[in-house]
């Protein structure tokens, strides 16, 4: 009943200026003059000639329809005789006036510099470019149509600064770790906000089911084609509204609209391919494995085992055969997109409708990702003004999940890669069987049934009153509601489902809705000074649910419903928290020349105690365009140049339970002879609170030689103070954690970006992109060390960076013995756990992406490299498959074990094979942490758009075919399959390769055609 009170209020609030209004436009309709004349005509490019879409056209006298055509071309009609004054403006052109004499006529605009007056959308309002103080980068869905991936977030890699994109594997709709200007947090959510039209996205993945540490990416639910542009918020002034959701950045995202007094436009994109891994793990041959295992028990002393069936072996080396799983478990892929689009609009009317269908086969058999969309967007002036509008998407999600990471039950790449080549899939009597503690790999294929669906509705309804000229008035309603739907089987033929098959199911539910109000007023006095406030306030509420089941034992493997289950167990979980904030906004400019904001956001979170809920987050930023001065009026070759700086605080509470202050008791598992019971679960902190980060930034903007070059570049320092961070507490507390205000964190970094039109001719332009950006990361403070991922290999430690490699170091192979040498860091004559020591990170000193876009006369042509200097990665697939023939039967073995020493005075860096020294099972040997640092060919896409005025029906039309490419080729010193691999999707442990697919290398083919 309270949220049905808050909805009424929503909604009262929405559409409570209809009261206020009244039939004035109904009268303005009926008083317009008769229409007496059709003038029509073309716009375009100046220096190109080509036809310039959605241009805005504003008459001086009275428009009573306007229509913007196909190709530039537009028609209206006015009361006003021959010859008239337009008025035409459209975003990277300069605005035209021009007096028009006679029908038809073109209309050609020059394009602007550096598109200063460009729109751009931060924080509840909107700025023009040249008036932007704080760190926003913006880029368009038509600058990364041309990648193929399943979340628009991986389009993101290498197009902005200060944006750093990992894959985490080349599994299509997987998470994907983003950070912006680094991490923040140990314990809580290191990912930016996403905001979709006004919508609070949920990032977090709901999948329960085991993948091998792999995730679900909740964000690959949204189409990218009906993305029209992303706005990415990095330094406080931006991100300062935001208050308790900005510490980590924001990411805004506006979906494709329709343009006014515009006839129904069709816009269909249709691309097929495949998708190959571009190389696969060298391993050695049966043989080769049997003369490792051999010279393993020789350096121990014992028999060969690998001799002569006659006298008790297993066969000689060269008898063993070679058995192929690897290949067995990789495919060509098949890749398949579909997208059409109906957009338009009257006067008063705008709308846009979509609708997708994506689907893509994993390289790794038998995981797949399809996603069906629809979209519907429509605004409406009901008159001068009132405004409404609503924003809807629902999606459904379907995976054919796999595990692709860690684990022997059920891990696909565990049972190919990690399995002797030697072993036969088939026992003596001709019955496949598993080998080595993993899977048989064909019959692990053949029954696979692990998946999900996911049902997806993110939508909003607002209204807009213009209570004054100056002064407007907004509300919105926003909801984003996930139905997560996961079922996983196994039979008894597989090890997880041994004796007699295992079944679970798990239906999570999450729901937010976020109710907001906003009331702005601009004014601009004598034609210099500008200034504007905004004040607002948000209420937010999040559910979530979930149910699920489990079964053991089933009569057959017909059988997979839990209810057919012998045993069946359950488990229920709920959780929910509300948000209220209340925030404001000052703005002041002085003729286009000096310009400062302050801003501050107040955050009440349930999730803290009273007396802690509510944190206060003000920033301040000013800026000075240089441009505007005297002293550089008369420097020709500077179009604009302004400085900018801004200091500020954000919060995060994202990533720990809603009740984490409190103390908390459970009923789950507590029962006893059948009597149900409780018992303490949490120990409460009654003052845990708010995670800050203050961070500076200062940077330079420029445009030059006519907006030929564009450049920006930052410099910012992000230090985030109580930090929230998993205690673990003394067994006799009777607890075995608690969360506590207990880490700082600091962010240093900068970021470069240029843009350049290096030719621009009517046959003929290329531009040029490209962005560099470094970040260091630093723990300042943290009392305790943490260790995280497989054998520790992660830690977290004062004076370090997050996501620091903990290992030995290995100095070389001793040349005469052919053991091993690790650095004895105590100087006690032992290697022990002492001697571990921090000799990497996954930070790159270096991270970016370099465009080109080539168009000659009806073709166009554009790359993409994408680069990382500097970064480390654990190959923890090298600590398995280097242990020579120690591990036998029990472990592959690579093709790079065969360069291990041999004979004295061998120079390797691979030891021999021995049970003595133990040299192969060291756990963290520092041998395996390798450079990531890479080049990679990301996309290539040629296209050739059609003259359709020679193609019938299709004429005025915009037909275009084309072919694109990604990875094509990387350049790296890493051994693994990927640079960019990680083992698992957890925050807190990433750099880790084990047994995860590499991105693909994938071809398609694709038409594009508007109408």
């Amino acid at each position: 009943m309270k949220n049905l009170g808050v909805l009424r209020y929503s909604f009262c609030l929405l559409f409570f200026p209809l009261l206020l209004t009244n039939l004035s436009s109904n009268a303005q309709e009926r008083s317009q003059p008769i229409i007496n004349a059709t003038l029509s005509g073309k716009v375009v490019d100046a220096k190109t000639k080509r036809s310039i879409e959605g241009v805005t056209i504003q008459l001086e006298a009275v428009t009573h329809a306007i229509k913007s055509g196909r190709n530039g071309q537009f028609q209206f009609v006015t009361g006003q005789k021959l010859p008239l004054t337009a008025t035409f403006s459209f975003i990277g052109y300069e605005t035209k006036k021009v007096t028009i004499n006679s029908s038809p006529t073109v209309i050609e605009l020059n394009p602007s510099s550096e598109d200063l007056d460009e729109v751009l959308v931060v924080g509840y309002t909107t700025v023009q470019r040249k008036n932007l103080i704080g760190a926003v980068d913006r880029i368009s869905q038509e600058s990364v149509k041309d990648i193929p991936a399943g979340s628009f977030d991986a389009q993101l890699q290498g197009k902005i600064p200060g944006v750093q994109v990992a894959a985490s594997t080349g599994v299509p709709g997987e998470a994907l770790h983003v950070r912006l200007r680094g991490a923040t947090s140990i314990n809580t959510d290191n990912n930016p906000l996403y905001v979709i039209d006004g919508v609070f996205l949920n990032s977090e993945s709901l999948q329960t089911i085991n993948t091998g540490g792999k995730a679900t990416s909740p964000i690959a639910d949204i189409n990218p084609a009906d993305i029209e542009h992303v706005e990415v918020l990095k330094d406080a002034e931006a991100t300062a509204l935001y208050g308790s959701r900005g510490a980590n950045g924001v990411i805004l995202i506006t979906t494709k609209r329709g343009n006014r007094s515009q006839s129904a436009k069709v816009n269909a994109n249709l691309y097929a391919g495949t998708a190959k891994a571009p190389r696969l793990w060298d391993l050695v041959t049966g043989e080769e494995h049997a003369i490792l295992v051999n010279e393993y028990f020789r350096n121990i002393g014992q028999a060969e085992p690998f001799r002569s069936t006659a006298n008790g072996g297993r066969g000689l080396p060269s008898e063993q055969q070679t058995y192929d799983r690897v290949s067995e478990a990789f495919r060509t892929a098949g890749i398949y997109n579909a997208d059409v689009s109906v957009s338009g609009g009257s006067e008063r009317t705008t709308y846009y409708v979509g609708a997708g269908y994506n689907k893509q086969e994993s390289i790794l058999k038998p995981i797949s990702f399809d996603r069906a969309s629809f979209r519907f967007n429509l605004d409406q002036d009901i008159n001068d003004r009132l405004k409404i509008g609503t924003s809807n998407v629902l999606s459904r999600t379907g995976r054919n999940q796999g595990r692709a990471g860690d684990g022997p039950q059920g891990g696909i790449l565990q049972a190919a890669l990690h399995t002797p080549t030697y072993l036969s899939p088939f026992n003596d009597a001709g019955v496949a069987v598993g080998r080595a503690g993993f899977d048989n790999l064909t019959l692990l294929l053949d029954n696979y049934d692990v998946g999900s669906v996911s049902l997806r509705y993110i939508g909003n309804v607002y209204g807009e009153y213009q209570i004054a000229p100056s002064l407007k008035f907004r509300s919105t309603f926003s909801v984003d509601y996930n139905n997560y739907d996961e079922h996983e089987y196994w039979n008894n033929l597989l090890i997880a489902g041994s004796p007699n098959g295992l079944a679970t199911s798990a239906i999570s539910q999450s729901t937010t809705w976020i109710n907001e109000q906003t009331l702005t007023y601009r004014k601009q006095l004598a034609d210099r000074h500008t200034f504007g406030v905004l004040l607002g306030n948000t209420l937010q509420g999040s559910t979530f649910s979930l149910t699920s089941a489990e079964g053991r034992g089933f009569a057959t493997n017909d059988f997979k419903l839990i209810s057919a289950a012998a045993t069946t167990t359950s488990f229920q979980d709920w959780d929910k928290y509300s948000l209220a904030s209340f925030f404001g906004r000052i703005d002041y400019a002085y003729d286009e020349k000096y310009l400062v904001d302050f801003s501050v956001r107040a955050d009440g979170s349930s999730k803290f105690n009273p007396g802690y809920r509510w944190g206060y987050f003000p920033a301040v930023g000013a800026a000075w365009r240089l441009s505007k001065e005297r002293f550089l009026e008369n420097v020709s070759f500077i179009d604009d140049l302004k400085i900018r700086s801004s200091y500020g605080l954000t919060g995060n509470q994202n990533g720990i339970n809603s009740f984490a202050s409190r103390q908390l008791w459970s009923g789950v598992g507590t029962s006893y002879q059948g009597v149900a019971g409780i018992s303490p679960e949490q120990l409460a902190n009654r003052q845990l609170s708010w995670e800050t980060t203050s961070q500076f930034n200062i940077g330079v903007d420029g445009t030059f030689l006519k907006g030929s070059i564009s450049a920006s570049a930052n410099y910012y320092h992000k230090y985030t103070r109580d930090g929230l961070l998993t205690e673990i507490l003394p067994g006799t507390t009777g607890f075995n954690d608690y969360i506590n205000n207990a880490v700082e964190i600091s962010n240093r970094g900068f970021e470069f970006s240029i843009s350049s039109v290096n030719f621009n001719r009517a046959d003929f332009n290329w531009t040029t992109q490209f962005n560099v950006s470094r970040n260091i990361n630093k723990i300042e403070k943290l009392e305790t060390p943490q260790n995280y991922g497989s054998r520790n290999l992660i830690q977290f430690r004062e004076g370090y960076p997050m996501y620091s490699f903990w290992v030995y170091n290995q100095l070389h192979v001793d040349p005469q013995t052919g053991d091993a040498v690790y650095e004895d860091v105590n100087g006690d004559g032992r290697i022990t756990t002492d001697d571990r020591q921090i000799l990497g990170n996954i930070w790159p000193d270096y991270f970016g992406g370099l465009s080109n876009d080539f168009r000659y006369k009806k073709f166009d042509i554009s790359t993409f490299f994408t680069f990382s200097v500097g970064n480390d990665i654990y190959n923890h697939n090298r600590f398995f498959g280097e242990g020579g023939g120690a591990r036998d039967a029990a472990r592959v073995i690579f093709a790079s074990n065969l360069a291990r020493w041999q004979n004295p005075g061998d120079i390797t860096d691979v030891p021999r094979s021995d049970g003595v020294n133990n040299n192969n099972y060291r756990d963290g040997g520092g041998r395996w942490l390798e450079d990531g640092s890479y080049l990679r060919f990301r996309t290539l896409s040629v296209g050739y758009t059609f003259d359709t005025s020679k193609l019938g029906r299709l004429s005025g039309s915009k037909l275009r075919l084309y072919a694109q490419a990604t990875n094509l080729f990387t350049l790296t010193n890493y051994t693994g399959l990927d640079p960019e691999s990680a083992a698992n999707s957890a925050p807190n442990q990433q750099g880790i390769d084990l047994g995860t697919p590499p991105q693909p290398r994938s071809f398609q083919l694709g038409i594009n055609l508007t109408l």
